[in-house]
């Protein structure tokens, strides 16, 4: 390394740290190697801690317009196709933002009303077979385990304590009206996303100095293209969990299999833990309604369905690149129900899919020496 002299005599280095005359240096470098690179990963990690934590607690405060954003952006990836194809045939971008939105809205209302009708009353049936299914269970429960019917009550007292409170007028009332507001936001988002999403995007790059223009342009394209292929391809899981499972559930005879079909559907948007607590549901109806033997079969349907569409169909379906580790599906769905509860858990995978791959394609342009240096000027194209 080479030593430039200072005014004062000591030695520095090019970066104008103190060389080995340095008394702090020697100290430094008399500290075991070990001992100094654990001092340096603890004070990254407790920054990089920290600036989670900062983050976490701002998602909170601002729950309902962070899923609010989230969901905008869900959906312009999957209108995003339509609204190309309506400009290809010359129409302006106000007119096929609106024509795509009003598509989107008209089908969102007629499915809920087709749904709403054939299922009303197989709601009502649902509860009841579901509350069989919890008391059969219960009782094979206390049939097969060393548990007394006190302890389980209260075991079960516990952890619904644990998971809810007693309903309150006014923040049902609270929780009513912030679900209006982020509905009519994510209408009105969605709307000048789809007509100006891509000036927006131009205008940001715009602002970004030039010799960081590519690689901030590349992870902007790959952070999209993940998000597109994680909603058209959980859209389509999601339609081929619901209808083999409710045709598992048809051919078993098991009751009001639409509504358990419609669960599984809204369920598979919450990985790992939707698809289970959705099965779980439908072995629940079919041990109330059938017995044992068709709540195993049930089950044995749901696990088929499940490794069928995990091993096989989601391959095919979605990119390599939109795939995360199952522990890292479960930590994040697992914050984004702490966070946003039930609408946190639906964004927290997506996000997290966004993120890692904006994250690795600037890793990929650090190994591949792309980045921009600003002693050298801008980086090549």
């Amino acid at each position: 390394m080479a030593v430039t002299p200072a005014p004062d005599g000591a030695g520095r280095d090019w970066a104008g740290r103190g060389t080995a005359g340095d008394p702090v240096r020697r100290a430094w470098d008399r500290v075991p190697w070990m001992v100094r690179s654990a001092t340096v990963w603890s004070a990254s990690l407790l920054v990089i801690a920290a600036g989670l934590y900062l983050l976490g607690i701002i998602a909170a405060r601002l729950a309902p317009l962070t899923i609010a954003l989230a969901a905008t952006l869900f959906l312009a990836a999957l209108l995003d196709p339509l609204v190309l194809g309506l400009r290809q045939l010359r129409l302006p971008g106000s007119l096929a933002a609106l024509l795509a939105l009003l598509l989107l809205l008209g089908f969102v209302t007629g499915a809920v009303a087709l749904v709403w009708n054939l299922t009303a009353d197989q709601f009502a049936n649902l509860s009841e077979r579901l509350d069989e299914g919890l008391a059969r269970l219960r009782d094979f429960i206390l049939a097969t385990v060393p548990v007394t019917a006190e302890q389980l009550d209260r075991w079960v007292e516990q952890t619904t304590a644990g998971l809810g409170s007693q309903p309150d007028p006014v923040a049902g009332a609270r929780a009513a009206l912030q679900t209006v507001g982020a509905v009519l936001l994510v209408i009105v988002l969605l709307f000048f996303l789809l007509k100006d999403g891509r000036a927006m995007w131009g205008w940001l790059l715009g602002h970004v100095s030039a010799p960081s223009q590519p690689v901030f342009a590349a992870a902007g394209r790959a952070g999209w293209k993940t998000l597109t292929a994680y909603s058209r391809g959980t859209l389509v899981i999601a339609a081929i969990d619901a209808i083999g499972i409710g045709l598992a559930l048809v051919v078993l005879g098991v009751p009001v299999a639409l509504p358990l079909a419609l669960i599984t559907f809204l369920g598979a948007f919450v990985p790992i833990l939707g698809a289970t607590v959705a099965g779980g549901v439908a072995v629940l109806v079919a041990l109330a309604a059938k017995g044992p033997t068709t709540a195993l079969l049930t089950a044995a349907a749901v696990i088929v369905v499940q490794q069928v569409e995990g091993n096989l169909l989601e391959p095919l379906i979605m990119k390599r690149q939109v795939r995360l580790h199952p522990v890292v599906v479960l930590v994040a769905v697992t914050a984004g129900a702490l966070i946003g509860g039930i609408a946190g858990a639906f964004v927290a995978v997506p996000i997290t899919a966004v993120v890692y791959r904006v994250i690795e394609t600037i890793a990929n342009w650090r190994q591949a020496g792309r980045l921009p240096d600003p002693d050298q000027g801008p980086a090549p194209a």
